[in-house]
């Protein structure tokens, strides 16, 4: 990757997208230019290019921060999509082009939004979406509502956050609790923050590529059949 160091001041927070518990339906996916294998394939090129890449000031690399994330949601029993956001949560930082803002040393700035784009664009559901678009703006959310979880942040996490805009105010925070996906989101977040376990055992990474496999052919073929109709 390369190290541009762009010497910035920490931005105001973004703006956030927010859906209601009472929304009926996720929008229309988005036309895909890539078979579910290709997409698939293109994700895990990535994952085996840079997932050896030191995740940002902590001690596991970035594929051993996104199997930890992605266990973390497994093992609570939850489904395929949201396990597939939690492994894929922080793919904005590997995916990310040359001309993407950058936090000096700690990745990418808006790697949330970023990565939920480029899964958009192969084809991942928007519920998978929106959860990564939203890791973020929960650590904003938990600091702001919870002093003890912003006491636990590690020392690039608070680095981080300062970018990210710091902690919600009271109107931001009430308008994030509005989010349908609001209680999975904090999920996100706290599994996020434990998935950086030292010498803790890499899965089988073919275990997540079928899924990812199966979950863009299923998710393909909705689309699809949702135009024939």
């Amino acid at each position: 990757m390369v190290n541009r160091h762009i010497k910035r001041k920490p931005q105001a927070a973004p703006k956030m997208l927010i859906l209601r518990r009472d929304t009926a339906s996720f929008p229309t996916v988005m036309p895909l230019r890539k078979s579910p294998e290709q997409a698939t394939q293109e994700i895990f090129d990535i994952l085996n290019r840079r997932g050896q890449e030191a995740y940002f000031g902590e001690p596991v690399s970035q594929i051993e921060h996104a199997c930890q994330s992605a266990q973390l949601a497994e093992n609570e029993g939850f489904g395929e999509d949201v396990i597939l956001a939690a492994f894929l949560h922080d793919i904005g930082h590997l995916c990310a082009l040359p001309n993407e803002d950058e936090m000096p040393g700690l990745g990418i700035l808006r790697h949330e939004q970023v990565g939920a784009v480029y899964l958009r664009k192969l084809g991942f559901s928007e519920k998978i979406c929106r959860l990564v678009e939203g890791h973020v703006q929960a650590k904003r959310y938990l600091t702001h509502k919870n002093q003890q979880y912003f006491d636990k942040l590690s020392d690039a996490s608070r680095q981080t956050l300062a970018w990210q805009g710091g902690r919600m105010n009271a109107e931001e925070a009430e308008a994030f609790e509005s989010n349908f996906l609001f209680e999975l989101m904090v999920k996100m977040r706290r599994w996020d923050e434990a998935a950086k376990e030292v010498n803790h055992p890499l899965p089988n990474l073919e275990h997540y590529r079928l899924m990812c496999l199966h979950h863009l052919q299923k998710n393909l073929g909705n689309g699809m059949r949702s135009e024939a109709a």
